[in-house]
């Protein structure tokens, strides 16, 4: 079974009428409608070969048996998609308003990050930065050595001692890890803050909720399957000891006003009241997953702006778990100086997948430079192995929302109109520069 693309000939005639008027711009839209409906179901055909590639599906499930039962070859659903991509272009002259244009856009970018996934699948090689571009829309700055070894001075001069630095950061930070009989409380009282202070913003559908199961062996630390109507399933990973600042950087970035939050926000504004389908299926190896993470990641630090969420840490969170707070100051400053070192994820994988780093040496480079635990560079790896650069979407995907968000107002207030509206728009990485 082959999947039907518009005829071309269809699309010249729509082209040939374009100008204004409510009918060309209903000619126009029932194009795009029929392109993302075939773009949906070749995204689903590649979630065949590829069983990490649909992270969420909420759309007809017809389509699903459908794909399942036409068997496509990852080549056919490549040439497939090239296909709809001409097609998509064709219509590049049409624009009724910013957000159709975003949207055909935004088709041509999905397009190319499905067709180079297929390409990868087949067993394609491609730079880091190849694939970041086009997985992407996105290519993250490179850092050398001197960038880090400077962090990791100011972080020697505060965590003094003898010992190897890494061996010493890990110590210290041992100190904060929740006992295990107090994660499920912990956690639940910081996803309750973090719920509490976005929807004090944000509005959500009175139904909207997330179950949370407790699970290990993952190469993630935690992860939200988003199920559709406003309902998600949040995994946190127990492999490896949890600090207490996880506790809300998980609330947030899988919650509020994270991963829940956006999926619940792009079903309602986008698939439900525009009826734009191509948003009802969420391709993890694509241009969405940078803002997903990017402003999954910036969420904590709009829910918890300035000093306040080292407050509620320590007036809620350390007491909850026992732990002592004499320290907490240090270890704050820690926290911040660790987050500078976050592109050296960046740069592990980089070297992993340019071939320059075997695996133990990319590892080795995640100890020394990035200050991880071996297990938690072992993780890293993992990672790195299963997702690819997918790691950019964290550290330059919130670096790339921050700035957006920040420059469309200097208030809390206007920063959570703005963010707002980065969470219902059909925007690309490349919109936010």
């Amino acid at each position: 079974m082959r999947f039907r693309a518009l005829p071309a000939f269809v699309l010249s005639l729509i082209l040939a009428a374009c100008g204004p008027g409510e009918e060309i711009h209903q000619q126009h839209a029932e194009a795009m409608d029929s392109i993302a409906a075939r773009y949906v179901r070749l995204a689903l055909a590649v979630g065949e070969h590829d069983a990490a590639y649909v992270d969420a599906y909420f759309g007809p499930q017809e389509w699903r048996k459908e794909v399942e039962e036409a068997e496509l070859e990852l080549a056919e659903i490549a040439e497939q998609a090239g296909a709809l991509l001409a097609q998509v272009k064709e219509l590049h002259a049409y624009r009724r308003d910013d957000s159709e244009s975003m949207r055909r856009v935004g088709m041509e970018k999905r397009l190319r990050a499905l067709m180079a996934r297929t390409y990868l699948l087949q067993g394609d090689h491609m730079s880091f930065d190849e694939r970041t571009r086009l997985i992407y829309d996105a290519v993250a700055p490179t850092n050398d050595n001197e960038h880090f070894k400077a962090i990791l001075a100011e972080i020697n001069e505060l965590i003094p001692g003898e010992d190897k630095l890494p061996d010493r950061v890990n110590a210290f930070r041992d100190q904060f890890v929740i006992p295990t009989d107090k994660l499920e409380e912990v956690f639940d009282a910081a996803i309750k803050e973090c719920r509490r202070r976005t929807l004090e913003h944000l509005w959500l559908p009175d139904d909207e909720h997330f179950t949370i199961e407790y699970v290990t062996d993952k190469p993630w630390s935690g992860y939200n399957w988003y199920q559709g109507g406003a309902v998600s399933l949040i995994q946190i990973n127990l492999d490896l000891p949890i600090q207490i600042e996880r506790a809300v950087d998980l609330g947030c970035h899988e919650g509020y006003p994270g991963h829940h939050t956006f999926h619940t926000l792009q079903e309602e504004s986008l698939v439900k009241d525009r009826g734009w389908v191509e948003f009802s299926v969420y391709p993890l190896f694509s241009p969405i997953s940078l803002i997903s993470e990017g402003s999954a990641n910036y969420g904590k630090e709009l829910a918890f702006p300035g000093e306040e969420r080292m407050q509620f840490e320590r007036e809620v969170l350390f007491p909850m778990a026992g732990l002592d707070v004499s320290q907490a100051d240090t270890y704050y400053q820690l926290l911040d100086l660790l987050g500078a070192l976050s592109y050296a994820r960046n740069e592990a994988a980089r070297g992993y997948l340019n071939r320059r780093m075997s695996k133990q040496r990319a590892a080795g480079w995640l100890i020394r430079y990035g200050l991880r635990s071996p297990e938690r560079a072992d993780k890293d790896i993992a990672f790195i192995q299963a997702y690819g650069a997918y790691v950019i979407n964290y550290n330059l995907g919130q670096d790339m929302v921050h700035d957006w968000v920040e420059k469309q107002g200097s208030d809390q207030d206007s920063r959570w109109e703005a963010f707002d509206e980065l969470l219902r728009a059909p925007m690309m990485p490349s919109d936010l520069q």
